[in-house]
Parts: structure tokens; sequence; C-alpha cells
């Protein structure tokens, strides 16, 4: 898979990119990145890639010209997605990045900064994209929060595949704690189900404590779990009926 990263600040990239599994597997060549800044597209002196709002306002915002020639200067791959990192942007979540590593091959990714981008710069994207709701100096972090969730559900980043499926998130609820050794640590003990070896016991207390934290942290996606879950008991039952 093919990133191509439109950023005024490409050395923030440097030690990300060059990191644990996502620098790994950008040696291996399992996804590729490129840097490419605007400024190297400006056409005056200056090098001027922002400007004052027209109306008036606080800020600078980025001018669309030497975005647009930024973008335009790059090979286009089949499946190809155009991103805006904004806070007004389609939240991050696992099922989007499933989304994009499934169903694209590039991913252009636009960091803004300033005041944000020029409103005509919305014609070039196909898709915008948050962090979540609040607001930085740039989208150059969300931008390797998109990379580094899309790149580990790659084939070939992660080692062991069923550790993508079972974690949070993935099933519509939170992961179950986990431990390991010593049994024992100050005081704290291991659970004596994850000693019993009773397999089908350890796997009944994993899935009632999935349930516990989701209720206790996010009772929002066990109520989106459990929608869903009805929904599908629902299904089933009515594709048994239709059988019969």
């Amino acid at each position: 898979m093919r990133f191509d990263i439109v950023t005024l600040f490409p050395d923030c990239f440097t030690s990300v990119l060059s990191s644990g599994l996502l620098g790994k597997a950008l040696a291996k060549q399992i996804a590729q990145v490129n840097l490419v800044n605007p400024r190297d597209f400006t056409t005056d002196k200056h090098r001027k890639v922002d400007d004052e709002p027209y109306g008036g306002g606080v800020g600078m915002l980025m001018k669309p010209e030497p975005i647009f020639t930024a973008v335009e200067s790059l090979p286009t791959l089949p499946r190809r997605e155009i991103v805006l990192m904004s806070p007004q942007g389609q939240t991050i979540n696992q099922p989007l990045l499933r989304e994009l590593a499934t169903n694209y091959d590039q991913l252009v990714v636009i960091c803004g900064h300033y005041e944000g981008v020029d409103e005509r710069v919305l014609h070039l994207v196909t898709r915008e994209v948050s962090l979540g709701d609040f607001i930085l100096t740039g989208g150059e972090i969300p931008a390797m929060a998109l990379i580094n969730g899309i790149v580990r559900l790659l084939p070939g980043t992660v080692a062991k595949t069923e550790s993508l499926t079972a974690e949070s998130f993935e099933e519509g609820l939170l992961d179950y704690p986990q431990y390991t050794r010593p049994a024992n640590f100050r005081g704290w003990k291991v659970p004596d189900v994850l000693l019993s070896g009773n397999h089908a016991a350890i796997a009944r207390w994993r899935y009632e404590q999935q349930i516990k934290k989701t209720s206790d942290r996010r009772p929002d996606l066990l109520k989106e779990w459990e929608r869903e879950s009805r929904g599908a008991g629902e299904q089933g039952e009515q594709g048994r009926r239709g059988g019969k």
C-alpha cells in the first residue's frame, strides 16, 4: 500500500516511520510512505503556502495552489483515496481503518495547518478524517495515527494474525484484562481461572470481563454491541423460520 503524505513538516515523520512494527513493515515493503512538502510547489521567492482569509478573521489559511500542485504531481493508483486530516471529518475508528486497509492501494493524506485549508481544497479531497473532537496545531499527528492503524492491518505486519481479531473494538467490545509473569506482584494476583488450564472456563471469564469492562468504561459501546447482537439474533431467527 502506498501513502503519500502532503505535509509542511516532513521531518515530524522520520522517527515514527523508522520505529517498531511500522518501521519493520516499511522495511519489508508491506507499505510505502512518500513525504511531499507543498512548499516545494510554490512559485514565489518566499515559498509562501499561507495567506489571510477573505472577509477577515484570526490566523492564516493554507493556500490551495501548492496543495493541488503537490497532489497532482503524484502517481495515481487505481484504488486511491485523497484524505484531508481535519477536526470536521469522520472520526478514526477500527471499522474505518479496516475499510481503508482493505479497499485502497493508495492514500494521499493532506495535513492541514494554521487555521486550516482554503475551502476549495475540498474539491480535491474524497474524504475528511479526524482523530477526535479536539484541535491540534496540525494534521501530522492524526496522519501518523491513521498510517499506524492501517499498516498494522496489512498482511505481514503482525506475525500472529489472530491478535488482530482478539482485541478492543474488533467485535464491538473492549479487550479483556491480560496478565503475565509473575503470578503475584506486590500482592496483586493473577485470577485463578487463568492458571487453571481450563480453556472453556478461561474463554467464559474473558467474555464476561469484556462485557464488564465495556460497561464500566464505554457504556455507549456496550449499548451499540447489544443493539447489533439483538439484530443479528433476530435475523438468524427469521432465517430459521424461513427455512421451515
